[in-house]
């Protein structure tokens, strides 16, 4: 048909059209003789006809070279050539077989009205017509698909893909006890193969199912097929060619009975909406016949509607390639109320997709819709307009266009697919990051099992980035990031986002960068969760850390931190459920820092600091430069973000550090110059230490959140505490509350390593993964 197509325009243009004739009946004749089907007589008797059809096509395309133009019922008699043609081929392959065939000319017996491109078929006659075959005793009866003629005999289509439609009014008129439509796929898929990888073959189908597909963008089914096999009581098979031993899809009355909500999932493309609004829709009768009278006057086809109970607009979506004719139709019929302002301008919105869930058993179970904007929202995808048939076996959202794949995934994978999914964007794979990777290599099997599937799709460094859609083989990753990495910066993240339509994507934060940390906004409007190691983010003014809450509810995103305060710990969730329940702080103190934990727990041995610290370092328990340790400021950091979870406005200059730096340690300009330096502060600790000792205590380097404020300094504490054996790198987290009183609720465990805050990210991860919501 598009070779057709080339050569009508051709002609038009009068270019080179006659080679391009000479082309096509060379093809189809060498297709005759390569198939050496039939004996020598019926043979030559098939060459004889295709040749004739293209005498009889050179002369129409003679007569459109001259007049520069194509009249539609020429237009529909060589539209429909290849169908003359395939018929002319099959008939000699049949023959060739023994079969005895009878050839039925549907231009002859195919009735339609005038419409020369979308005919619709006048029922009773063509019915007529075509009931005198069954008496035919020939073994097969064969008719060209697609071709029709109107009741004035003029040449018309069935309408592209139209040759379904033929098969039913064939199957119709001779009351046949099945149509089979045999096509190049296995048969109705639950989705768009093309578009979602994991879409599977549908085995049956109702009619009513079958007619809201092929409405809603099932190419495969013709709009116009269902309805009358539907009303003719018979079955419809869909069949692939190529591929005999699938069974294909029966369209009958019944649906397949499984325990999917849904049947399938269509979308419809290239939309546009128009919008007709204002006072005068209010209280007039008429107002919406009038709009939809001036659509069919145009021949528009409406694909949705949808209207506001205030009566003061309504909302329909059209083909985007008739948007001109509609915006001029609709303008000249409400010419006086627009002039008047009765109407608002028509408005049009481009664009747009529109998705449909489909199913025969929507209507037997509840909250189906919930769950289908559960999953746009997922995707993070926003409605223009929803509709839904009173049959209940359809809901369709209008979205816009660039966030359809998007959406049809969620939504496949929500109500199709048992397994949740998470799509990770890596910033940072230092220890901890790598760490992290480690453990999604080794946690695979596990989750799988549990149908869970955590993708890795991009791996981001200082150097580049790794960027694939599928999800990166983690087990080469290394090796990855040593070659040719690709530029990356926050907009080429976002465009990666939209280009990749990934349904539930999360950036981990696995730097210390400020300038990553500002990003968050930006990744929360782009559609990505955030999972954050890094402590910056929250750190930073107080506006922003309301900020980052609010652009993330907005935006319905995820923002989770656990690891800022406890590694692995689940300090902030805890803490979280306390104040949810009621609860309020009285005070808090504690052990924020794994390697302080450890440094101060090798001063009990009598270790000198600079040993515990060079021990601390080797062990990886402190920061590459062990100054970010002693300052105390990753522990105000700790400490701030508790303040700010327990509502306190306080700014990261009002935590008061006593730092256990010098000046001196403090200007060195190598980590190698401060550890040469470090022995010097060696007798000051010492002797705080001997005292702590002398008194029945031990030093801690403690956080502390009291009376409105914050404070991280040395301290002695008691055997009667809950801090006094804490050490080897643990953490401990005392909350002092109107219900844990004087008994504080004490939280403890590991707080430093590589492995451990890995871990309370993979925790923060899973938070994200998307639920599958139940309704009975």
């Amino acid at each position: 048909t598009d070779d057709l197509i080339t050569l009508i325009n051709a002609a038009i243009k009068d270019e080179n059209w006659q080679v391009l004739l000479e082309d096509l009946e060379e093809f189809h004749q060498n297709t005759l003789v390569e198939l050496n089907c039939a004996c020598g007589i019926e043979a030559q008797r098939q060459q004889m006809s295709i040749a004739y059809l293209f005498q009889e096509t050179q002369a129409k395309l003679q007569g459109v070279a001259l007049l520069g133009q194509c009249p539609d019922d020429v237009y529909a008699w060589l539209i429909t050539l290849g169908e003359q043609l395939s018929v002319a081929i099959m008939y000699s392959q049949l023959i060739s077989l023994g079969l005895s065939v009878k050839i039925i000319d549907a231009r002859k017996n195919v009735i339609t009205v005038d419409d020369a491109f979308d005919g619709v078929v006048e029922r009773q006659q063509t019915k007529q017509n075509l009931a005198q075959y069954k008496k035919c005793t020939q073994d097969v009866l064969l008719m060209a698909g697609f071709a029709a003629s109107s009741v004035t005999g003029k040449a018309t289509t069935l309408g592209r893909n139209g040759s379904d439609y033929s098969a039913a009014i064939c199957a119709i008129s001779l009351e046949a006890e099945m149509c089979t439509i045999w096509t190049d796929v296995d048969g109705v898929y639950n989705a768009n193969p093309s578009e979602i990888r994991s879409a599977y073959l549908i085995p049956q189908l109702s009619y009513y199912e079958a007619m809201e597909l092929s409405y809603f963008g099932a190419s495969v089914l013709h709009p116009k097929t269902i309805t009358p096999l539907m009303q003719a009581d018979i079955p419809c098979i869909i069949r692939n060619t190529n591929n005999l031993s699938c069974k294909g899809t029966l369209i009958s009355h019944d649906s397949h009975q499984s325990n999917n909500v849904a049947t399938a999932i269509s979308s419809l493309h290239n939309i546009s909406m128009v919008t007709v609004s204002g006072p005068g829709m209010k209280g007039m009768v008429g107002m919406a016949a009038r709009v939809f009278d001036t659509m069919s006057q145009e021949n528009i086809s409406v694909v949705l509607i949808t209207q506001s109970s205030s009566e003061y607009s309504i909302s329909f979506c059209i083909d985007t390639n008739t948007k001109t004719a509609a915006k001029k139709s609709l303008e000249e019929t409400f010419s006086l109320e627009l002039k008047n302002k009765l109407l608002e301008p028509i408005n049009f919105k481009d664009d747009l997709a529109v998705i449909t869930l489909i199913s025969d058993n929507m209507k037997k179970r509840r909250g189906t819709a919930a769950q289908f904007f559960q999953s746009l929202a997922v995707a993070n995808v926003n409605i223009v307009a929803i509709a839904q048939g009173s049959n209940e076996r359809s809901i369709s959202a209008v979205i816009e266009e660039d966030r359809s794949l998007r959406a049809l995934k969620s939504c496949h994978q929500l109500f199709f697919d048992s397994r949740q999914q998470v799509e990770i964007i890596l910033i940072g794979c230092g220890l901890v990051g790598d760490a992290f990777l480690q453990q999604i290599q080794r946690q695979n099997s596990y989750l799988q099992a549990q149908n869970i599937h955590v993708k890795v799709c991009g791996i981001v460094n200082s150097k580049g980035a790794i960027l694939q859609e599928e999800g990166i083989d983690l087990k080469n990753y290394k090796e990855l990031l040593s070659k040719e990495l690709t530029d990356i910066n926050r907009v080429k993240l976002k465009t990666f986002r939209q280009q990749s339509n990934m349904i539930n994507p999360i950036i981990v934060d696995c730097t210390s960068s400020t300038s990553v940390a500002e990003a968050y906004l930006e990744f929360f409007e782009a559609g990505f969760h955030v999972v954050a190691a890094n402590k910056k983010a929250n750190t930073l003014s107080y506006d922003y850390f309301q900020q980052l809450k609010s652009v993330a509810i907005s935006n319905n995103r995820q923002f989770n931190y656990e690891t800022n305060v406890g590694a692995g710990l689940p300090v902030i969730d805890t803490f979280r459920n306390l104040l949810r329940a009621g609860d309020t702080l009285v005070k808090f103190e504690g052990i924020l820092s794994g390697s302080m934990s450890y440094i101060f727990g090798k001063l009990d041995e009598g270790l000198p600091i600079s040993q515990a610290v060079m021990k601390a370092k080797d062990k990886g328990f402190t920061e590459p430069d062990p100054r970010d340790d002693l300052s105390g400021m990753d522990i105000a950091r700790k400490v701030l973000i508790i303040a700010r979870e327990a509502g306190l406005k306080l700014e990261l200059e009002d935590v008061k550090v006593d730092s256990l730096l010098t000046d001196e340690l403090i200007a060195c300009k190598t980590v190698e110059e401060f550890m040469l330096k470090l022995p010097s502060i060696d007798d000051s600790i010492n002797e705080l230490a001997q005292t702590a000792r002398s008194e029945g205590c031990v030093l801690r380097f403690i956080g502390t959140v009291s009376d409105n404020n914050c404070t991280v300094k040395i301290e002695k504490i008691a055997k009667s505490s809950a801090l006094y054996s804490v050490k080897e790198g643990e953490n401990a987290l005392s909350f002092y509350s109107r219900y844990y009183q004087p008994i504080p609720m004490v939280l403890r465990g590991y707080g430093a390593g590589a492995d451990v805050t890995a871990a309370g990210i993979f925790s923060d991860v899973m938070k994200i993964l998307p639920s599958k919501v139940s309704f009975v």
